[in-house]
């Protein structure tokens, strides 16, 4: 009989030995929950610098699709190309209008030519500060009646990329660089450098790109097939444009563009 109570008591578990398990098994499951959401963070800042590297590609795809059909004519007066330089919250902004040349509508209801007025800007909200502070966006406004007598043009306005921290333009005329580019100049640059930086996300580094167009080559190139014909005909489709923008047009049901 005194066996047998001595093999029950000897087959359970002491106070001490329940605390000491419960301890390892709370410390256990502690580092799996911290394990589980340091990946977790990990996963989500990646799919966002996914995303901001894909925005600030694309963002550039655009720039220098338009910039490679910059609208070229033998009279420089019909050639628009301006390119202003700032600092906006310890960064650069850079500011860039011209003239383009596509054959993709702007408004797929609406009759349009295919010379357009495009316009790169850095906008930052300033009354969306916080932890990450001011929210920012590349916009792109896209007029398609390029007019020099209307001093408040409207477009159609799109934010191609977002949280963007440095926008920077440069120009090269053949001899140096520079960060504007007047509206005095009587050319097109032969070099036009284009730097996109995002804001950085975390740990990690900032998404940017670097892309450098070549004008010059594409310039002579142009200008070799436009003969005095085809050069009169697009000066008076530009001259058409604008005076229709300016008799009505953008009131119009046909031809209506936000401002």
């Amino acid at each position: 009989m005194t066996e047998k109570k001595s093999h029950l008591k000897s087959a359970g578990f002491t106070l001490v030995e329940v605390l000491v398990a419960s301890t390892i098994g709370t410390f256990v499951a502690l580092v799996a929950v911290s394990a589980l959401r340091a990946i977790t963070t990990s996963a989500t800042m990646l799919d966002g610098n996914v995303e901001i590297a894909a925005e600030v590609r694309f963002a550039s795809k655009i720039i220098q699709s338009d910039l490679v059909n910059i609208y070229r004519d033998k009279d420089q007066r019909n050639v628009k190309l301006i390119g202003m330089a700032g600092e906006s919250g310890g960064g650069i902004s850079s500011y860039m209008v011209f003239y383009t040349v596509s054959r993709a509508k702007a408004r797929s209801d609406q009759p349009e030519g295919d010379v357009y007025e495009v316009e790169y800007f850095l906008t930052k909200d300033e009354f969306a500060e916080g932890e990450e502070g001011q929210k920012s966006a590349l916009m792109r406004r896209l007029w398609p009646y390029p007019d020099e007598q209307e001093l408040e043009p409207g477009g159609i306005l799109t934010a191609i990329a977002e949280n963007i921290e440095v926008f920077q333009v440069r120009f090269f005329d053949g001899q140096e660089w520079s960060d504007e580019w007047p509206e005095e100049m009587e050319a097109l640059p032969q070099l036009l450098e284009l730097n996109i930086v995002a804001k950085p996300s975390g740990r990690a580094n900032p998404a940017m790109t670097s892309i450098t167009v070549n004008l010059a080559r594409s310039v002579a190139a142009a200008a070799s097939l436009i003969g005095p014909e085809q050069q009169a005909e697009s000066s008076q489709q530009r001259g058409a444009q604008g005076s229709g923008s300016e008799s009505g047009t953008q009131g119009g049901p046909e031809g209506q563009v936000s401002r």
